[in-house]
């Protein structure tokens, strides 16, 4: 299996990327991010939310690997909604991050209707601050995250559409109907939390299944999400769980098994509707 993906506007992405969240802004993320890179990752998905840039950002610059061979992920506030707001808060990315260009900038949640009468103009609104630093050079490539059918509607008829949706998804998890509206519409998927509380499930039938392969549960996931044409975003503070999460190229899993995890009933999920989110 090729190792990237190719985005609709002809960038190269890595198709594992390392999830930062919940990871502490000190020394010890500096150095499982070092690491990381140095054992293959090329891509790391970034949030102000997740309040650990200089970490990340030490850890990338410090990892030996050209920064241009890096695509660093990170996204846009709720609270930076609008076209002047999302502008801003990408420069202000750029600072916290130590970086002249972010290569993938994504909408961390759409507006809706919860909060917003004219939740789709501000969407487009937004979008149009997207499309603007796109256009500008300072983001590589433009994306949303949490984005359902009808948040894309609304902004799927302006001048560039989103080329990323980095939603929840995973065995037992997929959001069907927003998985194949991506596909449909040439919108790569991210999978976060794309692990699921694999290992914490208990089902024999899922550790048989990896066993199989000769891979743990978490792998025989990534893989799955692999093989769906996603990009997993897994997470690990343990070094030797994150190479462990990138350690799924050597494999195939059978039409069959896939099947399985298709159809897998929802035993596990975040919980955290864009409409209904409280933040």
């Amino acid at each position: 299996m090729d190792k990237y993906f190719i985005l609709s506007n002809g960038l190269k992405v890595a198709n594992i990327g390392l999830g930062t969240y919940q990871l502490p802004d000190d020394e010890s993320t500096s150095e499982l991010i070092r690491q990381a890179i140095q054992a293959g990752y090329r891509h790391i998905d970034c949030s102000p939310s997740y309040y650990n840039a200089k970490a990340i950002s030490e850890g990338i610059f410090t990892s030996g690997i050209d920064r241009k061979e890096i695509c660093i992920s990170t996204k846009a506030r709720n609270r930076e909604r609008g076209r002047e707001k999302t502008y801003q808060g990408a420069l202000d990315r750029m600072k916290d991050l130590n970086i002249d260009y972010i290569d993938m900038y994504l909408l961390h949640w759409p507006a809706s209707v919860k909060d917003y009468d004219n939740w789709k103009e501000v969407n487009r609104d937004t979008w149009q601050g997207m499309i603007d630093l796109y256009k500008d050079g300072i983001a590589r490539s433009i994306g949303v995250c949490n984005f359902l059918p009808h948040h894309l509607d609304c902004i799927m008829d302006m001048e560039i559409q989103p080329m990323v949706n980095q939603i929840e998804f995973h065995p037992g998890f997929m959001q069907k109907e927003a998985y194949e509206y991506c596909l449909k519409n040439n919108i790569v998927v991210e999978a976060h939390t794309p692990l699921g509380g694999s290992r914490n499930t208990g089902n024999e039938e899922l550790k048989k299944m990896a066993e199989k392969y000769g891979k743990n549960e978490g792998q025989l996931y990534l893989r799955w999400e692999l093989q769906k044409g996603t990009i997993p975003l897994p997470k690990s503070t343990k070094i030797e769980r994150v190479i462990s999460n990138f350690d799924v190229y050597d494999f195939e899993i059978s039409d069959e098994d896939v099947k399985y995890l298709d159809e897998m009933e929802c035993f596990v999920t975040n919980n955290q509707h864009p409409d209904s989110v409280e933040f």
